[in-house]
């Protein structure tokens, strides 16, 4: 689906796009001014919420510094009002052929009620101006406004094609059955049907419409997926109904437990010889302290209640806890640090 913003809104895009990739230019200038105030790897406190305020106080004179943290801010209030604002210039031209795409092949089977956890209800998660369903059109608006004209200008890398690639880390390439956690937008259901052209592919997520979006995809495409508004944690699937569980970019989102639960749900989905592949953010063990400083006030400011636990734990020991063997986890792309993905198997 190709998307054309109206000037107004287009011109709102790129401006906070472009300003996101020039107060990422300030980061360098911002270390160099921590170092020379003591604030290197060593000099920083243990505790991250302790840093957080050692950093504050330490940098409070300094313009660059207030730039910096300012421009962030602003960036996070913003991106989601600039897209609506831009969403409602096209939405007379645009919508007959977002409400046409809904039919075909795939379609939603709809919860009840409001399946969303205690852990995630009310919570805006990258600041999303309203949450996942804070909008009639969220997933439109998220998944092509958002994050191919804002999100992918200001991430490191392709983030398209980092959905992609690491899918080269399975062991396998003739998986017939997929589920996938999150299934959002359909961002990675894509790469992982046109990787697996073959596979039936289920997806879930507890936003309708969030995965409104991904139905335009598979649809668009002439695709058959199944796709439920359910918690990952919690499917009411039937036990070995599938060769493969994946997700991209889920886990940071949910606290400890939560994760700990949709490792044992994957394994229970899975037959015996599946594989689960998990890619998420970085975990704070593969930083120095000022890198993690970063890391964490990032989500403290972004919308991230439950980052830190996402990004302490150990993915790859959670996965055997619950009955995994061969599991790993590692940077994708070495470059970056991330993806991180865990990949583990089932035993026979």
């Amino acid at each position: 689906m190709k998307v054309q913003l109206h000037q107004k809104g287009r011109a709102s895009v790129d401006f906070l796009a472009d300003l996101g990739m020039w107060s990422g230019g300030l980061g360098p200038t911002v270390n160099e001014l921590m170092a020379s105030r003591g604030l290197v790897d060593n000099g920083l406190a243990e505790d991250l919420d302790e840093r957080i305020a050692q950093v504050d106080a330490a940098m409070a004179d300094s313009p660059t510094y207030f730039a910096w943290s300012e421009m962030g801010e602003f960036l996070s209030k913003r991106h989601g009002v600039v897209a609506h604002e831009a969403f409602e210039e096209i939405k007379p031209e645009i919508l007959p052929e977002l409400d046409q795409l809904e039919k075909g092949p795939t379609q939603i089977e709809r919860a009840d009620q409001d399946p969303t956890p205690d852990y995630a209800r009310g919570v805006e998660f990258h600041r999303t101006t309203g949450g996942w369903d804070g909008h009639p059109y969220q997933g439109f608006v998220h998944g092509e406004i958002i994050h191919r004209k804002y999100v992918a200008k200001n991430y490191p890398g392709d983030i398209f094609g980092q959905r992609r690639s690491v899918l080269s880390e399975l062991p396998r390439q003739d998986y017939q059955r997929i589920f996938e956690m999150g299934t959002s937008s359909g961002h990675f259901t894509v790469p992982l049907q046109e990787t697996f052209p073959d596979a039936q592919i289920t997806g879930c997520d507890m936003s309708a419409t969030m995965m409104e979006q991904a139905q335009r995809a598979a649809n668009e495409r002439g695709w058959n997926w199944r796709l439920l508004q359910v918690p990952a944690e919690n499917t009411g699937l039937e036990s070995g109904s599938f060769d493969l569980v994946a997700s991209f970019i889920l886990l940071h989102e949910m606290p400890a437990s939560a994760i700990r639960n949709i490792f044992a749900e994957a394994y229970r989905l899975l037959e015996p010889g599946g594989d689960m592949l998990m890619s998420d953010v970085r975990p704070f063990r593969d930083m120095d302290r000022l890198t993690e400083w970063r890391a964490y006030y990032l989500a403290v400011n972004g919308g991230e209640p439950h980052w830190l636990e996402a990004a302490t734990i150990d993915l790859a020991a959670v996965a055997e806890e619950v009955g995994f063997v061969n599991a790993r986890s590692f940077a994708h792309i070495e470059e970056f640090r991330y993806p991180w993905v865990t990949v583990a198997h089932k035993p026979e």
